[in-house]
């Protein structure tokens, strides 16, 4: 197998996955001298169109996986629905510094719960359900209301369904036709929180500033960094973030999802085992992106410590906000646009986002609002 160890500039890496993730990532090694290709089953992807060459082929496609192997350095992935068996092949060909264990405990919430409790984290309350009479019984556990998950598959809100009262039991017990689910004690929160943590394998971390997050519809709306908490409180954000991150020896980036509690009690949520969409600001607020240290950290180079330049605001573009994001970028020329490159504009579909610096988040956020493209 090819040596890991300080993969220097001039090196090919792989990417399984071709999204806005992928080509962020491209970006980042290119800028740093490095050569990419990655798998992807739609010609000309996002990240196809700055990457130096495709394979086209699905995720799970071992031959394809494999020719990607023969021509690289090291793979890294972009999300996790990855298949951890057709991962196992190719591991002895080529480095796959993330591993196949944070696959597959980030892929099954069982898992993740499992994991996250031996670190000591602290969780919501949860039951497994595997039947449908499970269901009234764990909810004389975990208790109104609840939320009804599918161990696999979900994101962006997709393989859930809250169970407010007795009423909600029937429509969300669908769910257990997909997979085996877990039913969570809802957090009553203040705030929705990340952290980004970056570890290169060998020991070395580096966090970003604490991220505050907004949803709509379950899709991320705004990022606001640094989040509006107070600094133990973000101190303690980060320290977990990092216990759980030597816990899996890290290398790449990892985001860990968490719920803060008006009392000042943090819940982990989930954890992603790549860059992520609240991130993103870190482009250009700070010293490093997000991606800068996930390429590193897979290269197995040390990351070096991350400075927040400028408070910044991320807005995601959706679809729907896609035509009129186009017409403010002459009228907003101190907002940096991003777009992805999708070949198809959809309602709801992540087209790109915009990241704001700013002396001023209150201003920011109303400047936001005030050109009626998010409302």
């Amino acid at each position: 197998m090819k040596n890991l160890f300080n993969l220097k500039p001039g090196h090919t890496i792989g990417i399984i996955g071709g999204g806005q993730l992928g080509r962020m990532m491209t970006l980042s090694a290119k800028y740093k001298g490095y050569r990419v290709g990655v798998l992807d089953p739609t010609p000309d992807c996002p990240t196809a169109q700055v990457a130096d060459f495709q394979i086209i082929g699905a995720y799970d496609n071992v031959t394809k996986l494999e020719e990607l192997a023969s021509k690289v350095d090291v793979i890294t992935y972009e999300f996790e629905n990855v298949d951890v068996d057709a991962i196992n092949q190719i591991k002895e060909i080529v480095p796959v510094p993330q591993g196949t264990d944070l696959l597959a405990v980030s892929q099954d919430r069982l898992l993740e719960k499992t994991f996250l409790e031996e670190q000591g984290i602290v969780i919501a309350p949860y039951a497994t359900i595997i039947h449908p009479s499970d269901v009234s019984i764990a909810l004389d556990e975990v208790g109104y209301p609840a939320v009804l998950k599918t161990t696999r598959g979900g994101y962006d809100g997709k393989g859930q369904h809250v169970i407010y009262s007795q009423s909600d039991i029937a429509p969300a017990l669908n769910l257990l036709r997909e997979s085996t689910c877990v039913l969570e004690s809802m957090i009553a929160f203040e705030k929705e929180i990340s952290v980004i943590i970056s570890g290169n394998g060998q020991g070395d971390y580096t966090t970003f500033p604490v991220s505050e997050n907004l949803h709509r519809n379950n899709i991320l709306f705004e990022t606001i960094a640094p989040a509006r908490i107070d600094c133990e409180i973000a101190e303690e954000a980060k320290r977990i973030a990092t216990q759980i991150a030597k816990g899996l020896n890290l290398a790449g980036t990892l985001c860990v999802e968490m719920f803060l509690t008006e009392e000042g009690a943090i819940y982990v949520n989930e954890i992603a085992p790549r860059p992520h969409n609240s991130g993103h600001y870190s482009i250009e607020s700070c010293s490093q992106s997000q991606f800068d240290t996930h390429i590193k950290g897979i290269c197995g180079l040390k990351l070096g410590e991350v400075v927040m330049l400028k408070p910044a605001i991320m807005v995601n573009i959706l679809g729907d906000e896609y035509a009129e994001t186009l017409d403010l970028i002459e009228e907003k020329p101190d907002w940096s646009f991003h777009y992805y490159g999708k070949d198809e504009v959809k309602r709801g579909r992540k087209m790109g986002h915009v990241t704001i610096l700013t002396k001023n988040l209150a201003d920011t956020l109303e400047e936001i609002y005030e050109t009626k493209v998010w409302e």
